[in-house]
């Protein structure tokens, strides 16, 4: 079975992803979410077929902060944070975790 990708976030953000073939998104509007963004991520955390989350990394402060450290620390799907700053060097040890090895290591 092969896994799919998800895009979660406001609906700017997710097109992209949805038009280069993704199939699986949640839309949350950026004025609501505050309110529906924890369930928006519970319910991709839920799906079996998704192997990759994408979210944009300022929407992290929105969730709870349960979500938010099971969102951190989720092997699958393993979360993406796109948007640059201080976290954005995570994403090497977030695929090493998830596949179980380094593929940015030159000795491999």
């Amino acid at each position: 079975m092969s896994q799919e990708i998800a895009a979660i976030g406001s609906p700017e953000f997710t097109t992209g992803f949805r038009l280069a073939g993704v199939r699986v998104f949640e839309n949350v509007p950026d004025d609501e979410k505050e309110a529906q963004l924890d369930e928006a991520v519970s319910r991709v955390l839920e799906r079996d077929e998704v192997g990759i989350a994408i979210m944009h990394e300022d929407d992290l402060e929105y969730l709870s902060r349960n979500l938010r450290r099971d969102v951190e620390t989720s092997v699958e799907p393993t979360f993406v944070m796109l948007g640059g700053g201080a976290g954005s060097g995570g994403l090497r040890e977030k695929i090493k975790r998830a596949i179980g090895i380094d593929l940015m290591d030159e000795d491999s």
